[in-house]
């Protein structure tokens, strides 16, 4: 396959880099379109009134490209960069995870779904803070191998696969399992201050050591299964909701 890798981290994030590594192990042709910089919770946002200044970046075996916009920029210029067809998008690997209500902030989710929008089939990937070089590849590998089992597979329209991966040793990582996505939200907040102008501002807050606080999920949901050690996959996009029998076919494919 002809894989399109990008991400919400930059170009020059680990975990691209080891979405790169599985790839390129398993025989597949590779480029890479990824923003030059950090452009987390970008969301579904297209650069409309500046220009998209692009530069190719020296990588071993693959063409790749550093674009100063954001990450469904990215996607969005990308087949400008080969006369080949796009066989796949892989998005992320993401320094931390896109479930539940992450999804509809996420970069890295959000270029996937643009790459669905341009008849692309895509797969969003990210896994839980804390990950160290051997969980990163070892998800890269099954993103990789997820992608050539739904390679022809055919989805409905603007629909990818949104991969999820707790912080854990390969040896210790559950059965992947399809799920819905959670509907708890994030309960964090805003601390209000005043600038030495008398300005008033606001910084949004959060604890770094334990992340963003939450509504309890709902059993069943992806937040749920990751927090029972599982890898998760969500279908993402135009379903009417979460089919029992879309599920169980889906999960065979796995």
């Amino acid at each position: 396959m002809h894989i399109l890798i990008t991400n919400d981290d930059g170009i020059h994030s680990i975990g691209l880099k080891v979405l790169v590594e599985a790839a390129l192990a398993r025989g597949h042709q590779v480029t890479i379109s990824a923003p030059k910089g950090q452009c987390s919770a970008n969301s579904q946002h297209i650069t409309l009134t500046d220009p998209l200044l692009v530069n190719e970046v020296a990588w071993p075996g693959v063409k790749a490209y550093a674009v100063s916009g954001t990450p469904c920029d990215c996607v969005r210029v990308a087949p400008m960069f080969t006369d080949a067809h796009y066989d796949f998008c892989i998005s992320g690997i993401n320094k931390g995870e896109n479930a539940g209500s992450a999804v509809y902030y996420s970069g890295t989710v959000s270029a996937a779904r643009e790459a669905a929008m341009l008849y692309i089939p895509a797969i969003a990937v990210s896994i839980m803070p804390g990950a160290d070089d051997e969980m990163r590849a070892n998800l890269a590998r099954i993103a990789v191998e997820t992608a050539e089992r739904f390679h022809g597979v055919p989805l409905p329209r603007f629909t990818f696969i949104n991969l999820n991966a707790p912080a854990l040793p390969p040896d210790q990582l559950k059965p992947m399992v399809v799920c819905p996505l959670s509907q708890a939200y994030y309960l964090d907040s805003y601390e209000k201050r005043v600038s030495p102008l008398g300005q008033m501002y606001f910084w949004l807050s959060a604890d770094d050591t334990s992340g963003v606080p939450m509504e309890k999920p709902e059993e069943g949901s992806d937040y749920y299964f990751l927090h029972q050690g599982h890898l998760t996959c969500t279908f993402l996009g135009n379903l009417q909701d979460f089919n029992g029998d879309f599920a169980e076919k889906m999960q065979d494919l796995l």
